[in-house]
């Protein structure tokens, strides 16, 4: 069945977008720097926050050999990685790790085997006997033995 007439519709549908259309790529650009720079911003916000490996290492360290100067050996055993604490017992730890007397942290650098995922801190002892703690991240700076 056929009808002539007028019906509703009769132009058809009206085109959506009328304009001249405009390229995206510009705004994937900005997208895609945007990303990257919120990225640095956000490395250097946790350097301020966190401190540098290296200041980080130094704090692990200084707060063990003061745990385990002051008897603590509960914290001390806390801040040993899992494999450290899977090898030691809690009242095994000052035997390992702790010399005479006071200890003064010293100065930390890279492993040399395992580049900057592992910092070594040196710790000197009053009776003047020198000890290089490893201390990796897992979870927070670890004590992770001692450096050959």
């Amino acid at each position: 069945m056929t009808s002539q007439g007028p019906f509703l519709y009769d132009d058809g549908p009206a085109p959506l977008h009328t304009g001249t259309p405009r390229s995206a790529k510009v705004w994937i650009v900005a997208g895609i720097v945007g990303i990257a720079l919120l990225a640095v911003a956000m490395v250097g916000f946790l350097y301020l926050l966190k401190g540098s490996p290296a200041q980080q290492a130094t704090q692990a360290a200084q707060v063990f050999v003061d745990s385990m100067g002051d008897g603590d050996t509960g914290t001390a055993y806390e801040m040993l990685c899992e494999d450290e604490r899977d090898r030691l017992a809690p009242d095994e730890v000052a035997g390992v790790y702790q010399g005479v007397g006071e200890a003064e942290v010293g100065e930390v650098y890279d492993d040399a085997t395992e580049g900057a995922a592992v910092q070594v801190v040196a710790v000197r002892w009053a009776d003047g006997a020198t000890t290089e703690l490893r201390v990796m991240n897992e979870d927070g700076p670890r004590i992770c033995g001692l450096a050959d």
